[in-house]
């Protein structure tokens, strides 16, 4: 399963980007007014961290289809061919999707609560759909069933369009979705970090370090090489 870095944040940007098999960034409205400041310089910085090659989801804040092509048009302009617009599944964002991907648009359709908003987001012609996952759990749904009766629709129509999971509050979900046949996923900073920790990982690393050192002292496998 791809993942992705779910923020703004330019320093957990940089420290993921550099260390974790990170595809891209997404961002939306409330992840930006989190940062504050110059929100198109915010976006800027991103995508200079990350990139071009890799994928930077924005989402459009005007709310009328004349006005979401526009934006739409404007931030693929901006921040280049590997950014993918967000459209929340409404009515009108159905019509927005329908444009723009057949107009070669990349587009993830955002807020996807059920199996039917993204069967009707994939016949729209959206690249992604983004399923909330804790959102989902919160009103008592099954938030990684939804996942698994979408990835099981998508399968039967044999259609391009992937599943996006997002709105994690536990690592543990994280890899249900995976199991659930989920293609991406994107991942808040400290959710990120729980995937890769462990605490009998750092006490065998540790043990190999002390086990090492009683035997050969200070010196390391490179330097006995390098004689």
């Amino acid at each position: 399963m791809r993942i992705l870095l779910d923020t703004a944040n330019l320093d957990n940007i940089r420290y993921f980007n550099t260390y974790y098999p990170i595809e891209g960034v997404t961002t939306n409205p409330t992840i930006l007014a989190k940062e504050g400041g110059d929100v198109v310089k915010q976006l800027s910085d991103i995508r200079r961290i990350i990139g071009e090659d890799k994928e930077l989801h924005i989402q459009v804040t005007e709310t009328k289809f004349e006005d979401i092509i526009r934006e739409a048009e404007a931030l693929v302009r901006t921040f280049g061919k590997n950014t993918y617009v967000k459209i929340p599944v409404t009515d009108t964002g159905l019509r927005v999707t329908k444009y723009l991907a057949d107009r070669g648009y990349g587009v993830t359709v955002t807020a996807v609560l059920t199996a039917a908003q993204g069967m009707l987001a994939s016949n729209a012609g959206a690249t992604y759909v983004a399923p909330y996952i804790s959102r989902s759990e919160n009103l008592c749904a099954d938030g990684i069933g939804t996942v698994a009766d979408i990835a099981a629709i998508f399968k039967t129509a044999g259609t391009k369009t992937q599943i996006l999971a997002a709105s994690f509050k536990t690592a543990k979900e994280v890899l249900d979705v995976a199991v659930a046949g989920c293609h991406s996923a994107t991942i808040g900073s400290s959710i990120m970090r729980m995937l890769i920790s462990h605490t009998t990982t750092d006490t065998s690393i540790l043990g190999f370090e002390r086990d090492w050192k009683s035997a050969f002292g200070d010196t390391t496998l490179l330097k006995l090489l390098e004689k």
